[in-house]
């Protein structure tokens, strides 16, 4: 009997889908390309967002180095979002998706 042995390729887009993370990075995504943004910012411009799945995107994309979070000492806590060279880079692939979804969906 032969043994058989799995391969397992890496995909780039797979990559960068693990990157980007779910459907709601795209919105957060396209909202901070405008600029730094804070969770209400974000929260009131995504209005179908729970709350905890914008702190969940936030955290992914903050822990795939996408997005940086930073947080001023006030009462209570300002915490301000923005993206990273990374971030940024996605920004063309962004508008390829919308002018793809302007023209099939």
């Amino acid at each position: 009997m032969v043994e058989v042995k799995e391969v397992h390729i890496d995909c780039s887009i797979e990559k960068a889908l693990d990157v980007i993370g779910g459907k709601w990075s795209f919105l957060v995504l396209r909202e901070l390309f405008g600029g730094t943004k804070r969770f209400g910012e974000l929260k009131k411009v995504i209005p179908s967002i729970s709350p905890k799945a914008l702190t969940d995107t936030l955290r992914h994309l903050e822990e795939n180095d996408v997005i940086t979070r930073k947080a001023f000492a006030t009462v209570p806590v300002t915490v301000e979002y923005s993206l990273t060279e990374k971030g940024k880079a996605f920004n063309k692939i962004l508008k390829e998706m919308k002018h793809w979804g302007a023209h099939w969906a």
